[in-house]
This record gives structure tokens, sequence and C-alpha cells, in this order.
């Protein structure tokens, strides 16, 4: 995708936490409470969850490979030149990061700065298009 002497000179970037997400559920939660309690609860776990997601790990863009950390422990990574496809669903608010490597298809809800992933994205993945798949 990208050439070598290119990506020697990426330096490496850490996304920020973005709370966004987890705290819109648990809001949203709040009110339905009154609605449906069983609804309500599940709502306000799964923002619970995501709000862990967020405080514990971290998306890291290194020369040649998105890495994901959990605290200071590498649990995956994946190298660019695997990846055939990337998008960002809904840009007023983004919810959720698909991209696609030769082998899987990866989504991950948007628990990170969307501004910065979109750059480091576009400038180190040009191949791969901003644009949800349409299939």
């Amino acid at each position: 995708m990208t050439s070598s002497t290119a990506s020697s000179t990426w330096a490496t970037v850490q996304l920020a936490p973005s709370y966004a997400i987890p705290l819109v559920l648990v809001g949203l939660a709040i009110p339905l409470f009154w609605v449906q309690v069983w609804v309500s609860g599940a709502i306000a776990l799964f923002g619970l969850f995501l709000l862990l997601q967020a405080v514990t790990l971290r998306l890291c863009f290194t020369n040649d490979a998105l890495d994901v950390y959990r605290g200071e422990t590498l649990i995956r990574r994946f190298p660019y030149q695997d990846w055939q496809n990337w998008a960002i669903f809904w840009p007023p608010f983004p919810v959720l990061f698909y991209f696609k490597e030769v082998n899987s298809i990866h989504f991950l809800p948007i628990l990170f700065n969307a501004k910065t992933l979109e750059a480091c994205l576009t400038e180190r993945c040009p191949v791969a298009s901003s644009t949800p798949p349409t299939s």
C-alpha cells in the first residue's frame, strides 16, 4: 500500500480516548429506566463496558502497523500491508470504525479521537477509502 521510504518517516501516534459514546449510552439509559427497566439496565451496562474499554485500551499508529494496547501490554497488531479498506461510519457523530484485512473484517466502536484516527488512516492507508462499503 505504501512505500517503505515514506513509512519510515512517520512518528508513532497514540490516539486520545473519547468517552462520547459510553456517556451517551449511560445518559440514554437514565430516562429509559422509567419506561423499561431491563432495557435501561442493558444499555447502561453496555455503556459502562465501553467506558472501561475507553479507559484501558489505546490505539497506536506506528510506522508499519496499528497496535492495540491494554495498559502497557500489546494485545494485537494490524500491519498496514494487510489492509484492503477502511471506513468511519456516521461522520457527524462517529460511532463505528470498520477495516478489512486480507483475511478478516473488524468493527470497533469509536472510543478514541475520531479526527486523529481519520488523519492517521488517510496518511498511512491512502489506497483504502474512507467511504462506507456498499455491499
